[in-house]
């Protein structure tokens, strides 16, 4: 008896999970771009909640007509590595083409080796199983034209400040790939300053919905994540500033920043 139960509640949960999942590829519209990207090399670094910097990164951007490719890679100080490449289109709007998703070492409970074919509509996920060893499998998902896996910075920066609510897609590993929904509003301007001179930087809230039946699909997912922030400045060149929260599903908040070399300093000549 309980078996069928259990079973007879899992199929509930699969059809309404299905239905969330319809539901949104039929709503979802692509991002129109306001701001065409081009070829860049930027820096980052990764910062705990209490400020000690965890790893170095490197954004290397290379834009060839309508197509782009990022390549985002965090080298942290215990060894793990953060290393995402995605591949988009601006022909007129925000179109993902592929992303991967690589995290391994020991900051990564759970290292997993995510990739996105949106024009095949194939999610290939290695993992590491509770034995050792990896695994691979291979799911066929209907993907919205919204999916927003490693673009979620640039959506932002192709927003509006005055815009209403702007909801996008986003695939996560948990460890079948699932679509939720991330809900993006401003939040208003915040001061910072570079070299002393005050700035006014665009501070967006981002709220993870984990689908309309939130009875059935949040136990899928797991708990409520947090809230993730983005500050961009505006103007002709929006650009990324930092990003507050999770890089991994359940993680600890972290912040990610644009950063500026520095040069170690030189003797002086003598007089």
């Amino acid at each position: 008896m309980k078996s069928a139960l259990a079973q007879h509640l899992r199929s509930r949960a699969a059809i309404a999970l299905l239905a969330c999942v319809w539901s949104w590829c039929a709503s979802a519209q692509s991002i129109p771009v306001r701001h065409v990207e081009g070829t860049n090399h930027g820096f980052r670094e990764l910062r705990s909640e209490d400020g000690h910097i965890l790893a170095s990164g490197d954004l290397v951007q290379v834009a060839h007509g309508d197509q782009v490719t990022a390549c985002l890679l965090f080298k942290f100080k215990d060894g793990s590595t953060d290393d995402e490449t995605t591949v988009f289109s601006q022909r007129g709007s925000l179109h993902l083409i592929t992303d991967r998703h690589i995290q391994k070492g020991p900051f990564f409970p759970h290292p997993m080796d995510v990739l996105i074919d949106a024009r095949s509509r194939t999610i290939t996920i290695q993992s590491t199983g509770k034995d050792g060893k990896e695994e691979t499998h291979t799911d066929h998902l209907e993907l919205p034209p919204d999916l927003a896996n490693g673009l979620v910075s640039l959506i932002v920066k192709n927003m509006r400040s005055d815009a209403p609510e702007t909801k996008v897609s986003l695939l996560v590993a948990t460890p079948k790939p699932r679509l939720i929904k991330l809900a993006i509003s401003s939040d208003g301007d915040e001061p910072f300053s570079v070299a002393g001179s005050m700035r006014k930087a665009e501070h967006y809230e981002i709220k993870i919905e984990l689908g309309a039946v939130a009875g059935v699909v949040a136990p899928i997912i797991g708990k409520q994540p947090p809230d993730i922030e983005i500050w961009t400045i505006g103007g002709q060149a929006p650009t990324f500033l930092k990003e507050n929260g999770p890089i991994y599903s359940g993680g600890p908040m972290l912040t990610i920043q644009q950063v500026s070399p520095t040069w170690p300093d030189r003797p002086r000549s003598g007089n």
